[in-house]
C-alpha cells in the first residue's frame, strides 16, 4: 500500500495548509488545516477534513466494512450500518487519541443481538487493522443498537 501526499501551499492554492493525498489505487483525497486566528499564515481555510479526522473517518470504514462483511458472512440479512465515531485528544503534542468511542446503528431483518455483539467485538479484537492500530493509544470502546428494516 502507498499514498503520495501533497502540499499544495506552495502552489498558490487558497489555502496556506492544504494538502492532497493520491492513493495507490488512484483515489485522491484533499485535507486542509484550522484556521488559525493567531497567524493566519500558518492554518487553512477549512475547506477540507482535518488529517486527524480523516484518520477518524479511515478507522470507522474500516470497522464497519468488518461488521458488515462478518454478518453477511453469517448470512444475517443486515441492510444498513453507520458507525459514529467520538474521540478525545491529548491537550499537549503529540496530540495523539486517547479515547475513542464508536457506535454502530445497524438495519436488517432478524439481526440477532448475539451476532451484531459478536462482529463488533471481532472487527474490533481482530480485524480492524486501524482501530487496533489506535487502541496502542487510545481506550477504545464500543457500543450499538439493531433498527428493525
Amino acid at each position: 500500500m502507498e499514498c503520495t501526499v501533497s502540499w499544495t501551499g506552495a502552489t498558490g492554492a487558497r489555502s496556506g495548509m492544504g494538502f492532497i493525498a493520491e492513493t495507490g489505487s488512484g483515489h485522491v483525497l484533499t485535507m486542509d488545516g484550522a484556521p488559525d486566528a493567531v497567524k493566519p499564515e500558518n492554518g487553512g481555510q477549512n475547506l477540507a477534513p482535518r488529517p486527524m479526522e480523516t484518520l477518524l473517518a479511515g478507522t470507522g470504514g474500516c470497522t464497519a466494512y468488518d461488521v458488515v462483511l462478518i454478518l453477511k458472512r453469517g448470512r444475517h440479512n443486515v441492510k444498513g450500518c453507520s458507525v459514529k465515531l467520538t474521540s478525545e485528544r491529548a491537550e499537549t503534542d503529540p496530540k495523539v487519541f486517547t479515547k475513542i468511542h464508536m457506535h454502530f446503528t445497524l438495519q436488517g431483518t432478524g439481526l440477532p443481538e448475539a451476532a451484531v455483539a459478536r462482529a463488533v467485538e471481532l472487527s474490533h479484537e481482530k480485524y480492524c487493522s486501524a482501530s487496533i492500530m489506535l487502541g496502542k493509544t487510545a481506550e477504545i470502546t464500543t457500543s450499538f443498537e439493531i433498527l428493525e428494516a
